[in-house]
């Protein structure tokens, strides 16, 4: 972790990428949303194993019109529940504070927000006051026939609750891409069925990676020219001065040794 503190007092610049992972983190969501739901990968293995051949794969749950419960509207949610809304999913959300422009209905505590829908999605920054916020009795109101999300942090979710909710059947499946303690994923979370579990990749494409690897290089030009920072726009890429063509040479660079790793 970077101590914001220790770097404010020394004066020493503090930037970062918030924009550029937002579609990715969103497509993910939606991903694990419909590989929990929809069993995808069981179903995969389910053919792979040669099952097919002595009976049909069983009955899924259906994703679209799902009630999406969103904890943490903020870039990230909101692209997740623009997506869910193409599945004809009502939308809600709980936050810290109601958003006063937003079209979704607000709930005001997590667990009313729980209770109110199919899939629960965590979306929002860690912070000390929402550690566990996913805990069991967030887990109980959401039921056997419910699904968690997360792709927010993995301390938002008591992992140890989550495992029981699952395997006694309290709690319908979950589809993660964090985890407490990466890289070390529980055992009996690795031995359930009704889990999707990912090895946190929700910004983990080619396009975003070059593209975070541009916004941080045009962070050091403006740095080093005391400009304001860039934000993430594609459309400005072009006014680097150190020319495209340099920031893609740098980012196969970087791309290229990430590989050997």
């Amino acid at each position: 972790m970077l101590d914001l503190t220790k770097c404010k007092e020394k004066g020493i610049r503090v930037t970062n990428t918030p924009d550029v992972s937002t579609e990715d983190v969103a497509d993910l969501a939606i991903g694990l949303m419909l590989a929990t739901l929809r069993r995808i990968f069981q179903s995969d293995r389910y053919v792979r194993n040669g099952l097919w051949k002595l009976g049909d794969f069983k009955m899924t749950t259906k994703f679209s019109g799902k009630r999406v419960g969103i904890l943490g509207l903020g870039r990230i949610g909101s692209a997740i529940a623009m997506r869910a809304e193409a599945f004809s999913c009502p939308i809600s959300y709980y936050s810290r504070n109601e958003k006063p422009y937003s079209k979704y209905h607000y709930h005001s505590n997590i667990l009313d927000l729980a209770s109110n829908c199919d899939i629960l999605v965590v979306a929002c920054p860690l912070s000390a006051e929402n550690r566990h916020i996913v805990n069991r009795q967030v887990m109980d109101a959401l039921g056997p026939k419910g699904v968690l999300i997360n792709i927010g942090r993995g301390p938002h979710v008591d992992e140890v609750e989550l495992v029981s909710a699952l395997v006694e059947g309290r709690l319908g499946g979950a589809g993660l891409d964090v985890f407490e303690m990466e890289t070390q994923v529980p055992e009996r979370l690795l031995a359930l069925d009704n889990v999707v579990l990912q090895p946190h990749v929700g910004s983990g494409t080619w396009e975003t990676r070059l593209d975070m690897g541009k916004l941080v290089i045009m962070n050091l030009e403006a740095h080093f020219l005391n400009k304001v920072n860039y934000s993430y726009d594609p459309r400005k890429y072009g006014s680097c001065s150190f020319g495209l063509g340099v920031i893609e040479i740098i980012m196969q660079i970087i791309l290229l040794a990430l590989k050997q790793l």
